[in-house]
């Protein structure tokens, strides 16, 4: 999604108090030329009200535009009048049908709050000048109905999200002759009575428990069916929440079925005015227009303001309709793990894997984590020509610990050399690891080589290691850039739950003197890499920019691969960024290890037009993917790479 420019679109007007705290979730609709938008307005506090609190009321308000992002005439449109709706009206909902226009709210008529003083009502009016009339709609807890905006098979059809503020609420459809059976108590008893058959069941695979989704926007009609895009809220029951846009489509003549969903979120909240506000971290979808191809997506930021995002539907729908097989994504290129532990090597027999990859000329040089008995990290060496079959692996490790930060200091725990990636510059070589002595919380160290001891294989070439991150902060999947950036070098590292980037002169480190933390790479909120991402390998350069690859982490603990395109001259520019993973565990040596569901590469290379990974599979192994370079770029074009 391309946020607009002009975000946020609307914001609270401290000169008119009904609308001086905040104004949000705003639903569009088009009269003539004109764009009218319908918004939820919150007041400042109310000291009158029939209750012993002060509270802030909010009311529903109207406002015109000729462009669709620049709204002037603002006024109030509906307002708490009858008992039902005494203690707000939220959240409104717009579609024009059958000469009228229907604008449904959440009426809200008990405070405190509770479940059954919140419910659907709806206003009619003629010309959108003044509310001829309002009802209420539902004799049970219910938010967000909105009607599709014409009639299917004669008749007319509501979405709304039920028992929203109990669990477990759905979303739910129904279908009505006309507008007095939608307005029919009798109707809704009996719709509320056989609420299972009229739920539509979409929920992702890893909804959890305390998830909740909730109706955003009134439908939208394509050429593939009705596009309807709504609400997925982590830990709506809980607290800390977190709101992000997803997507359904459902049949065109049949919207009670369901043809496919998104997978992950069309947005999440990344700007401040999404992140911070009258309630934090949430994007909630409210409006849609259709501009020609594209979809205008109007949403509540932090239940502050109103904003807007755009995509094109053709994009939406491939990403909903292209079935996971389909995707774009690196393909193993052996049926097993290319190297395994050795029984017979102690220094190897527990594990072997997450390692570093150099092509030079013509043959990949891996150098490879290797895990004993007790759990002491060193490092081992094979070498393939071909990019997938291992042609030499020595037998003995090329790198061990040498220096006090690295050496055990807990006997039995874990400890020693970890994780290698390889940068070449010039004629020299630099490893980054992880080291770790058991205690201490594990820190980057550097050492470095020349291009003729390594291919001699005089190991003990290899410079005396050296810390380069702080005291105190664990810091790892570190490696230097390939080559210097505007004469600088620049390191790749990651401290906390994001990737950072540190500028450096020179690749000296001195007396309290570290990498620097500079925030480059976030986690996406409600995404498979939503707990933390890290870089994989040093990226590389095409006539379109930088690939670089990353690992991300899911809210429940799986290991998957995304790439991100870097700007060809200033590579810290973000161009796109994966929206779905690009490699993640499948085969039972992945999903199954000293850590399971876990594919964790730290080397790449490319030659023959592929780009070729080599990953630690559940910890314990080692094998090969692949893809077209060309094929990882069209992924990468794709309009949903952008800003996300």
């Amino acid at each position: 999604m391309i946020r607009s420019e002009h975000n946020p679109i609307l914001s609270p007007d401290a000169k008119h108090s009904w609308e001086a705290q905040a104004v949000f979730n705003g639903c569009p609709i088009k009269c003539g030329k004109e764009t009218f938008l319908l918004y939820r307005a919150l007041s400042l506090p109310h000291y009158q009200l029939p209750v012993n609190s002060d509270i802030n009321v909010s009311t529903i308000g109207i406002a015109r535009s000729a462009d669709g992002y620049h709204f002037s005439d603002r006024k109030r449109f509906i307002t708490p009048e009858e008992p039902w709706e005494r203690f707000g009206c939220e959240d409104p909902r717009v579609t024009y049908i059958d000469g009228k226009y229907y604008i449904f709210y959440t009426a809200l008529s008990e405070y405190p709050f509770r479940a059954d003083g919140i419910k659907a009502a709806v206003a009619i009016s003629d010309n959108l000048e003044h509310v001829r009339e309002k009802h209420l709609v539902t004799p049970f807890n219910a938010k967000g109905m909105t009607l599709f905006p014409e009639r299917i098979n004669g008749k007319l059809w509501a979405l709304l999200t039920v028992d929203t503020d109990r669990r477990p609420s759905f979303i739910g459809i129904a279908s009505f002759n006309n507008e007095d059976e939608m307005l029919s108590e009798a109707y809704w008893h009996t719709w509320y009575a056989e609420k299972e058959k009229h739920t539509l069941a979409f929920k992702r695979p890893n909804h959890i428990h305390e998830d909740h989704v909730e109706v955003g926007a009134p439908p939208v009609k394509t050429d593939k069916g009705w596009l309807v895009f709504y609400s997925h809220i982590r830990n709506y029951f809980i607290g800390d929440a977190f709101f992000t846009v997803e997507a359904i489509l459902l049949d065109i003549n049949d919207p009670r079925k369901i043809i496919g969903r998104t997978e992950f979120p069309l947005m999440s909240p990344s700007e401040s005015y999404e992140r911070y506000g009258m309630v934090p971290n949430i994007v909630f979808p409210s409006g849609a227009l259709v501009q020609g191809k594209r979809v205008d997506i109007y949403y509540g930021a932090a239940d502050t303001v109103c904003a807007v995002a755009s995509a094109s539907i053709d994009d939406i729908i491939e990403s909903i309709l292209t079935k996971k097989e389909k995707r774009i994504v690196f393909k193993r290129r052996s049926t097993r793990p290319v190297i395994e532990p050795v029984l017979s090597h102690s220094w190897e027999s527990k594990a072997t894997f997450n390692p570093a990859a150099l092509r030079i000329d013509d043959t990949t040089h891996l150098v490879y984590r290797a895990m004993s008995e007790d759990n002491t990290s060193v490092m081992g060496y094979a070498t393939t020509t071909d990019g997938i079959h291992i042609m030499e692996r020595l037998p003995e490790p090329i790198y061990t610990p040498r220096a006090s930060f690295e050496q055990k200091r807990n006997p039995g725990g874990n400890s020693g050399c970890e994780d290698p990636r390889l940068s070449m510059i010039g004629n020299t070589i630099y490893m980054n690891y992880t080291a770790y002595d058991g205690v201490s919380v594990p820190r980057i160290a550097l050492t470095s080589i020349s291009k003729k001891d390594f291919l001699a294989r005089n190991w003990q070439a290899w410079s005396e290691p050296i810390l380069i991150s702080p005291p105190g902060i664990d810091d790892k999947d570190a490696f230097v850039f390939p080559e210097k950036i505007g004469g600088k070098y620049l390191v790749v590292h990651r401290s906390g739950l994001d990737i950072d980037l540190a500028w450096r002169e020179s690749l000296s480190f001195g007396h309290d003197d570290w990498l620097e933390e500079y925030r480059w790479i976030q986690p996406r909120k409600g995404w498979w890499d939503c707990r933390k991402v890290g870089g994989v390998a040093p990226p590389h350069k095409t006539e379109k920019g930088w690939i670089f690859l990353y690992h991300g982490i899911s809210h429940d603990g799986v290991y998957r691969l995304g790439a991100v395109l870097l700007d060809k001259k200033d590579p810290t520019i973000i161009r796109a960024r994966t929206w779905y993973p690009i490699f993640e565990p499948e085969e039972s040596y992945e999903l199954e290890g000293i850590v399971s569901n876990v594919v964790f590469p730290c080397g790449s290379t490319v030659h023959d037009g592929k780009m070729f990974i080599y990953y630690g599979g559940a910890d314990k192994v080692v094998n090969v993917a692949s893809i077209a370079i060309d094929d990882l770029l069209t992924a990468l074009s794709s309009p949903l790479c952008r800003e996300i």
